[in-house]
């Protein structure tokens, strides 16, 4: 259930593009996004740290997209947001003594520090890759395409760096039997 509530703003943003179009799309993705980070605050009482990333980021990219009639700048968002996650990552890997990853995950995991600290990296340069990507697909391709990538072809490759994450991990873990 978590995972529709997360990726709820890409769906009803890929539905909206292939029903009405980028600019009802973007307006789509705006309130979307403030709903689920309403949603999200009223439920936990408190804010998720990804829905204000990526709300602030929508927000502001979604609302230069409509005021400019010019679809750059959304096409823009995953990148600004993939960058911005690639630099938090970083980040959390000179300073603190946790890295972000290791804060998200080992209530369910214990690791080696220099495993949370290989996981922080890769997680680091996954987003910067992913950003990369985006871009390619933006310039390379029709917004069709890059929609359905946006969807798809993001959702395919976090799914396949996961699974290969799960894969590192797992030599890691000792049975708790």
């Amino acid at each position: 259930m978590q995972i529709f509530f997360d990726f709820f703003p890409i769906i009803l943003f890929f539905i909206s593009f292939k029903l009405f179009g980028i600019y009802i799309a973007t307006i789509v993705a705006i309130v979307t996004s403030l709903l689920q980070t309403g949603i999200y605050r009223f439920k936990h009482k408190r804010f998720e740290f990804m829905h204000l990333i990526t709300l602030a980021i929508v927000v502001l990219l979604g609302g230069a997209t409509i005021l400019l009639h010019d679809i750059i700048f959304i096409k823009w968002k995953p990148t600004i947001l993939y960058w911005t996650l690639a630099l938090v990552f970083l980040g959390t890997h000179f300073l603190g003594e946790k890295k972000l990853i290791q804060r998200m995950m080992e209530s369910k995991l214990v690791l080696p520090k220099a495993v949370w600290n290989k996981l922080n990296l890769s997680w680091m340069i996954f987003f910067f890759v992913l950003g990369i990507v985006n871009l390619y697909v933006v310039y390379n391709f029709t917004t069709n395409a890059w929609v359905n990538f946006k969807l798809f072809g993001t959702l395919g490759l976090t799914t396949g760096f996961v699974l290969i994450q799960s894969l590192y991990m797992a030599k890691y873990v000792k049975d708790q039997n």
